[in-house]
């Protein structure tokens, strides 16, 4: 069974034979150092996160790093109650890096909740991000990480759409005196679209891995217009060189300012 996750469904959506490249072809580019470190320091944030919500000690993972230090104390004081070990009852459910799974058209469809916090009444989800608030609102909104997630868990759980939500939390400070956040509450309108839009690509998705193993056949290519591909590390062995040579408008579409919402759909969950 092919296992699919938000940062899969990301890739597939923005450009089909790039996730032929990285996720059946297994073909991928080393991260920069610069890369390298972001993650490193998201990846300990998480575990930070974890820590905390298990009550274990947090001292070795916030020793020497200021930086992680000064947006833990600035995230602590606005929202003290995602630090609070609340007493749980039959009625409350609350667990950090929170795994579950989706059955969808044979996909196995995996999720990983950085915090959950599930009442009788309503359910919540908390993401933390190391990364800039967006500008845009609404990209955001229809990012499969979002879609995704609120869909798994009505889908896997007894709570009707409108009683449950996601909330961002962009952890890095930025200049700014707090952490920000973004929340997006669900509904059933919402969730019939998942759905619909979900069954869609993976049809495709399914005729495309067909005629891949059959017959050899690579997946669809973006257009080249769109810009995507002028800084794509397969940019090569897609054969588009010269396509973007040829393409004016392809240099001032990839020259535009980059919104992280790409990156951010990009990247996997951390497993801790």
């Amino acid at each position: 069974m092919f296992r699919l996750s938000q940062g899969q469904l990301n890739l597939l959506t923005t450009c089909p034979r790039k996730f032929q490249h990285t996720y059946i072809e297994q073909l991928a580019t080393p991260y920069s150092p610069e890369q390298q470190e972001k993650l490193a320091w998201g990846s300990r944030f998480h575990l930070l996160m974890q820590q905390k919500e298990l009550g274990l000690p947090i001292e070795s993972i916030v020793e020497g790093d200021t930086e992680m230090q000064r947006c833990l104390n600035a995230f602590i004081d606005p929202e003290p109650e995602l630090f609070t070990l609340s007493e749980k009852s039959d009625r409350t459910f609350r667990q950090a890096e929170h795994t579950r799974t989706l059955n969808f058209q044979n996909y196995l469809i995996t999720v990983i909740y950085d915090l959950l916090i599930a009442e009788s009444k309503q359910s919540q989800i908390f993401d933390w991000k190391t990364y800039p608030r967006p500008q845009n609102h609404k990209s955001l909104a229809q990012n499969w990480q979002t879609r995704l997630y609120l869909y798994v868990l009505v889908e896997s759980s007894n709570y009707l759409p409108e009683q449950i939500s996601m909330t961002y939390w962009f952890v890095q400070l930025e200049g700014e005196n707090k952490p920000q956040s973004l929340k997006f509450p669900y509904s059933e309108t919402k969730h019939e679209q998942t759905r619909q839009d979900l069954t869609r690509i993976l049809d495709k998705l399914t005729d495309w891995l067909q005629r891949y193993n059959d017959r050899g056949e690579f997946f669809p290519q973006v257009e080249i217009s769109e810009g995507n591909c002028y800084s794509c590390q397969f940019i090569t062995r897609c054969d588009r060189t010269h396509e973007i040579e040829e393409n004016p408008l392809t240099k001032i579409n990839a020259a535009a300012p980059p919104d992280w919402l790409p990156n951010l759909g990009m990247i996997e969950e951390i497993s801790i």
